[in-house]
């Protein structure tokens, strides 16, 4: 598509119910590799809400047109018009009437792997945005819900298993053929993105879960053949997952079976398609051998992800796709609480804090903020972002925490008694909770239509004669595009106040009342609270468990922090303390590079040495507070003028500074913690793991011999992947002698494995040293690399861009050349995926003029480029904005 055929924008405000309404879809989908031929049946009827007298109007996205009839009567030319990107019939009788279609497709040819594609053998479909229209014709949209059946037929040798929504009510073979045929009945309205089929060769794993109401389900998994000793854990999640969905939320699985299919080649993490979860093979596979602890908690994750949608996003599904936050924001919550009571509360709450501060803080500081819901998109493929998700997730916790676990659970309640069946919006599901709790949640809504990151400025005083406490509290939001002017922000504001021997105060607040349930609310510009009865200097404990996704300033002295971090009762906070301070020495140690001596790391290491020691803590949690903060994240506190190699120099000393300051009690704790036993990836065994890696790696920072030779005996004893791929990032990033020979040894014992060999290119193009690039450029030409598959580009390429800071923003400008290159090279097979490299240059309005310019420089060319797809030139467009 030239720039000049750009689609126009779509805006929120410009929303109108559909004109024609389908009830049931009949598909009659006929399986080939080069000639797949679909027949759609559907009974089409007017909406009384939509404009009377309308043609019916089908979108098509590269679709071969065969034939189009009306109530059995094949339609004239003259009475309709096909692209192909659309039919539309142009004066239909305008009651209900049956439109029968027959599209021809390749699936062997869609390399963009939308709609119905064919890959390593197996038929599998992807219609989440927009993909459905490249099987057919159809109203595209989510607020058009209809009951399907589905009918596939395949050669039997080909495609043994035959899978669709819903439940199978026939299957058989095709009399006088090597073909045969299922038949799959969905009882339950959908939009068309949740339609689903998969016809293969694969093995299945078998179970059964019974329903809190005694229905007896069958699960199933699918996965290539060969595999299916590696999706027992999957299995398992799925089973945690049915239960938990009961007992939280009272949401009980509504077909006789579920099933789940893991293919090789997928644009997404996975799709919730109604009874048919189609899944990235990398979250769904998984043995010790192969996988690493987070492999299991994100295969975890994701599968209580994609069965939450069943009723957040399936059973109530989104009106339109400006609502996308109202299934994704409101399903990540649900599934960070599934975790959340599978595993460590504070730990996930911290590791999910990292995620949010890390993508979505970055993105609502560039020129592709916006919205949790945005008003206009060009590309709706393009909106699946970590503001959307992530943040999404974070407007749905604030509303727990103001309302309480009951008001919260009373909203749910209403929201699935109101909408079951409904395609609803971002009001209709604040309306819910506003009604169950007699509430106003207006200015809450604010949190869904602003972009941008809240600014809250903090600061305390105490009063010793009047032993009382105040804070004064002030809230900014910075402009995004598109956002000059906002208003004030409701922001529910956690906090403590802690006493000399780490105790909690009571929160008496000077007009008598108390802060309800440890939470302020923040509504105006400037507010300020007086505790009284304050009889000794507390120290304020702010947004403790991470109350609001807010950027926080205080006027705790570094003395208070080092108290936090080793008294706080909120672990968050106390991880947070020593996170602050971490950051502060970070910044302040890359302005002062070259210029002025470095700032004293002393508190840091105080507070560290601190959380070592306390043996009451959870390994888990210690490891996380030893991890310091990313490179990503001191970019952000600088916020401008961002020399990548500067930050990268200060970290790496600040590592080698902790190492020797905290040598004793790392070498104490490291061989307390060495493997016992039989790897099990539950999170007290991950805990133990990831504590006594974080000390090798601090160990190892400081390049002495002995740790080298520590971190080399790790790799090489290591009994599963967890254990043996830290170590080998650790001699690849730490080791240049030793880690050549280790590679090697990996990519020879892990050859045949496209998972494990997608670890290996990651960890080579996350190398922060020149020759990178060149290792990257060498390794796309490499057997085990293909540019076809999307794992492997984001493995080698996409984590080049986005997790190695230093050689992507190169002060020579190749890594921008380089990633604007592949992105040119690949929109023509797989716009998605292109786009989404596209977005690593989120953050080049905060570089350094000289790299500021060479990155805008690699935009501008990519944004200039004839035939771009409108994935890409949606995000080069607005990254110039």
């Amino acid at each position: 598509m030239s720039r000049d055929a750009e689609p126009q924008p779509v805006r929120l405000s410009d929303y109108r119910p559909p004109d024609w309404l389908v009830d049931t879809v009949h598909l009659d989908i006929r399986l080939d590799p080069h000639a797949t031929r679909v027949i759609a049946r559907l009974a089409m009827r007017p909406n009384p809400d939509g404009r009377e007298g309308s043609p019916i109007v089908l979108d098509g996205d590269e679709l071969v047109l065969k034939a189009v009839s009306l109530d059995g009567t094949p339609l004239a030319g003259t009475a309709y018009s096909a692209t192909p990107s659309g039919l539309t019939l142009f004066a239909p009788p305008q009651q209900p009437v049956t439109v029968e279609i027959e599209t021809w497709l390749d699936p062997s040819a869609n390399t963009k792997l939308m709609g119905l594609f064919r890959s390593s053998g197996v038929y599998c479909t992807q219609c989440e945005a927009e993909g459905f229209r490249r099987i057919t014709y159809f109203p595209d949209r989510p607020d058009v819900l209809s009951v399907y059946t589905t009918r596939v037929e395949a050669e039997r040798e080909e495609a043994p298993i035959l899978l669709g929504n819903g439940n199978r009510v026939e299957a058989g073979e095709i009399d006088g053929t090597s073909r045969h045929y299922a038949i799959w009945h969905d009882p339950w309205p959908k939009p068309s993105y949740l339609f689903a089929l998969v016809g293969g060769r694969l093995d299945k794993v078998s179970d059964d879960f019974l329903t809190a109401t005694g229905r007896r389900v069958e699960l199933g998994i699918y996965v290539e053949p060969g595999k299916a000793d590696r999706a027992g854990y999957a299995m398992d999640a799925l089973k945690r997952s049915m239960r938990w969905d009961e007992e939280v939320f009272g949401c009980e699985y509504d077909l006789d079976v579920f099933n789940i299919v893991a293919v090789a080649d997928f644009n997404m993490g996975a799709m919730e398609n109604k009874g048919l979860n189609i899944f990235n093979d990398k979250y769904v596979l998984a043995s010790p051998e192969t996988a690493t602890d987070a492999d299991y908690a994100n295969i975890e994750a994701i599968i209580a992800h994609e069965y939450f949608h069943n009723w957040t996003g399936n059973r109530i599904t989104c009106r339109d796709w400006f609502q996308l936050c109202l299934k994704e924001g409101l399903t990540v919550f649900r599934d960070q609480e599934f975790s959340s009571d599978q595993r460590s509360r504070p730990v996930k709450r911290i590791a999910d804090v990292r995620l949010l501060k890390s993508h979505q803080f970055a993105e609502d500081a560039g020129p592709l903020a916006h919205p949790v819901r945005p008003s206009t998109y060009r590309e709706i493929n393009n909106f699946y972002t970590a503001t959307v998700y992530e943040k999404g997730a974070e407007v749905v916790r604030m509303l727990k925490t103001l309302l309480g676990e009951e008001g919260f659970r009373a909203g749910m309640d209403l929201y699935f008694d109101r909408h079951d069946g409904d395609a609803a919006t971002v009001e209709d599901f604040l309306s819910c909770f506003a009604e169950a709790n007699g509430i106003d949640l207006t200015q809450f809504a604010l949190w869904y239509a602003q972009s941008g990151t809240p600014e809250l400025e903090v600061v305390g005083s105490w009063d010793a004669a009047t032993r009382s406490y105040r804070l004064d509290i002030a809230q900014h939001l910075p402009a995004t595009p598109g956002q000059e002017d906002k208003a004030p922000m409701v922001i529910p504001l956690a906090l403590g106040l802690v006493g000399p021997e780490g105790e909690d105060m009571p929160l008496v607040l000077d007009d008598g009342g108390n802060a309800q349930r440890g939470v302020l609310l923040i509504d105006q510009p400037r507010q300020s609270f007086v505790f009284r009865e304050v009889a000794t200097r507390p120290v304020a404990s702010l947004n403790r468990g991470f109350s609001a996704p807010v950027k926080l300033t205080s006027n705790l002295s570094t003395d208070d922090l080092v108290f936090l971090a080793g008294h706080d009762s909120d672990p968050f906070n106390r991880f947070d303390a020593a996170q602050t301070l971490a950051l502060a020495h970070l910044v302040a140690a890359t302005r002062a590079r070259g210029a002025s001596p470095a700032p004293s790391a002393t508190p840091l290491v105080e507070a560290l040495g601190a959380t070592l020691e306390d043996a009451a803590l959870d390994p888990a949690f210690v490891a996380q507070a030893l991890s310091l903060p990313s490179e990503t994240d001191v970019a952000r506190e600088i916020g401008r003028d961002v020399d990548p190699d500067a930050i990268h120099a200060a970290r790496g000393d600040l590592r080698r500074t902790l190492g020797d300051a905290l040598r004793p009690l790392l070498e104490a704790t490291y061989p307390r913690l060495a493997p016992f036993g039989t790897y099990a990836p539950d999170a007290g065994s991950a805990g133990r793991r990831a504590l006594r890696n974080a000390c090798l790696d601090l160990l190892a920072a400081t390049a002495a011999p002995a740790d080298i030779a520590r971190a080399v005996a790790h790799f090489e004893a290591a009994d599963n992947m967890t254990d043996r791929l830290f170590a080998l990032s650790v001699l690849a990033h730490g080791a240049p002698q030793q880690r050549e020979p280790a590679l090697a040894a990996f990519y020879a014992r892990f050859r045949d494995d496209p998972l494990v060999i997608d670890k290996w290119f990651a960890l080579q193009a996350q190398i922060a040293e020149p020759e990178t690039l060149e290792r990257v450029r060498t390794l796309t030409n490499h057997p085990a690399f293909a540019m076809s598959n999307p794992n492997r580009v984001r493995a080698l390429i996409g984590s080049y861009s986005s997790a190695n800071p230093t050689q992507f923003n190169r002060a020579d400008g190749a890594g921008y050349r380089f990633i604007a290159d592949t992105v040119l090279a690949l929109d023509g097979r797989n716009p998605q995926v292109a786009a989404r490299l596209l977005s690593a240059f989120k953050s080049w309005r905060a570089l350094e003029p000289q790299r500021r310019s060479l990155a805008e420089a690699e935009v501008r060319r990519v944004a200039d480029t004839p035939g771009l797809s409108p994935d890409v030139a949606d995000i080069a467009a607005r990254s110039l904005s």
